[in-house]
């Protein structure tokens, strides 16, 4: 017995992806599937297998902040087959040093997110609460309290 490939309808590429149909056709007139997709007898779009699992990665490259141009010409890359490894890894190596400064970034957001819920905590559980993120129009504050710092 044959497999034959798996083959979906747009609906279906829909709910396994999680991508709304709009999605899925504007990715295609943008240019970010591999190649161009099949169509049924009766003009319909026919995904495969390796299509779904391709916008699962550009729904991750998404999510992470990769531009549609950067998608767009790595699909190309993709459909041109063999001998532009080096250049898609390129656009793959430029794209995590990218995500790795954001998440760096990021790292140093919650830190000063977590200094600020240890300085409020305390300050609930001390009831001292009513002294943060005092402004000049509350008038003088003679204690600064552990969000001084806020008030520059």
């Amino acid at each position: 017995m044959l497999d034959t490939p798996a083959e979906f309808s747009i609906g279906q590429v829909a709910e396994r992806t999680g991508l709304s149909v709009h999605t899925l056709r504007l990715y295609e007139r943008e240019g970010l599937l591999t190649g161009r997709l099949r169509r049924s007898s009766g003009g319909r779009r026919v995904y495969g297998e390796w299509d779904v699992q391709w916008l699962d990665n550009c729904t991750k490259f998404r999510a992470s902040g990769m531009p549609l141009a950067t998608i767009r010409r790595l699909a190309e890359l993709v459909g041109e087959g063999p001998g532009n490894e080096a250049e898609r890894l390129e656009l793959l190596r430029a794209h995590r040093q990218r995500v790795l400064d954001r998440i760096a970034e990021l790292h140093d957001c919650l830190d000063l997110i977590s200094s600020k819920v240890t300085a409020y905590e305390e300050a609930v559980r001390q009831g001292t609460a009513d002294r943060l993120w005092s402004t000049p129009s509350t008038g003088p504050d003679t204690d600064p309290g552990p969000d001084a710092d806020e008030r520059r």
